[in-house]
């Protein structure tokens, strides 16, 4: 047992030999072999993890993450032209990460210290995705309005007068594929360890984790910069690959679309919210191909069948199938 009152589990050494991992690692390699497969879902797969840490290991839901994804877009497309050098993308996104970073920990500092939880905290979240479309739509000196922002510069680097501009769309897909793969890696190592117990104890019961020690408001805020800040690079890179930005990346309805990623691909998985934004956005593909109008009506009636369905996401349902197999092969030996 530790701190926390949960035993150590197996610790790192062990979850190398996870299925998991092996699945990660091909799915990693199939998304390298074959990049006009993924498009923009890259993106978005980074964006469903950055919430997946808020919600799966924090317990945290937010419908207001689409507005850190905003934030990081048109961060990118306001501070990035600006910048007459190979690192103008690099500044775009480290503004974006910034400004995310800071409205996060201001907000979540007055809510999580100011013992806001559950469902409470989900409709604060909620009011802050509205806020930040209405900003995008009313300053429109700076944001463009309604009509948004175009044009974004590429990804490069300047250093000692070496520079280096990643103008090919390829290239630019495995540089999102480092960063999506960085990202996730970083989050499971943290989350496999001591600081995973911690946040799955504060999860499970707050009250008890704070009374064995624990700041838990420090590390729920925590959580939500780093969350936000993930979310921002997400926004920036798709600025980078659409070269648009709009009013509707920060709405309402992108906020529950994230939210559906996660569910569908299994919360608190990491991998699984990656698999169910590639899931989604390729249904949104070939539902929208019929009709546009059709795929907000579509995504509700599959978000509800889901729950009703798979509860859990897709990723767990796959952990069953081996086994579900093994009994039938098991009952079928026994049958003979």
């Amino acid at each position: 047992m530790d701190g926390t009152g949960l035993s150590p589990g197996r610790g790192r050494n062990a979850a190398l030999s996870n299925p998991w991992v092996l699945l990660t690692a091909g799915l990693v390699a199939i998304a390298a072999a074959y990049p006009s497969w993924t498009d923009d879902a890259l993106i978005f797969a980074l964006l469903a993890l950055s919430l997946d840490y808020l919600w799966g290991k924090a317990g945290i839901l937010s419908f207001g993450h689409a507005a850190f994804f905003g934030i990081g877009a048109y961060s990118m497309a306001i501070f990035g032209p600006k910048i007459d050098s190979a690192n103008a993308a690099l500044v775009g996104l480290l503004a974006g990460m910034g400004i995310a970073g800071a409205v996060a920990l201001v907000i979540g500092y007055f809510l999580i210290f100011g013992g806001v939880r559950g469902a409470y905290l989900t409709i604060v979240t909620l009011a802050i995705s509205l806020v930040a479309q209405h900003i995008a739509i009313g300053w429109s000196k700076v944001t463009g309005g309604d009509s948004g922002l175009i044009g974004a510069p590429p990804p490069g680097i300047e250093i000692f007068g070496f520079s280096y501009v990643m103008l090919d769309p390829v290239h630019q897909y495995y540089l999102i594929l480092v960063v999506t793969v960085i990202a996730l890696l970083a989050i499971w190592l943290a989350c496999s360890g001591h600081y995973g117990r911690v946040l799955a104890a504060i999860q499970d019961n707050e009250l008890r984790a704070r009374t064995l020690g624990y700041n838990t408001s420090l590390h729920l805020l925590i959580v939500f910069v780093v969350s936000a800040m993930l979310a921002a690079v997400a926004g920036g890179l798709y600025d980078i690959t659409s070269g648009y930005v709009a009013p509707d990346l920060i709405g309402l309805f992108m906020s529950t679309e994230i939210i559906v990623w996660v569910a569908v691909g299994g919360r608190g998985t990491l991998i699984g919210p990656i698999i169910g934004a590639f899931v989604v956005i390729r249904l949104q593909q070939e539902v929208s191909s019929v009709s546009y109008k059709l795929w907000p009506m579509f995504i509700g009636a599959f978000f509800v069948a889901m729950v009703f369905l798979f509860p859990n996401g897709l990723l767990p349902l796959l952990r069953r199938i081996p086994q579900i197999v093994a009994s039938r092969l098991q009952g079928a030996r026994k049958a003979e």
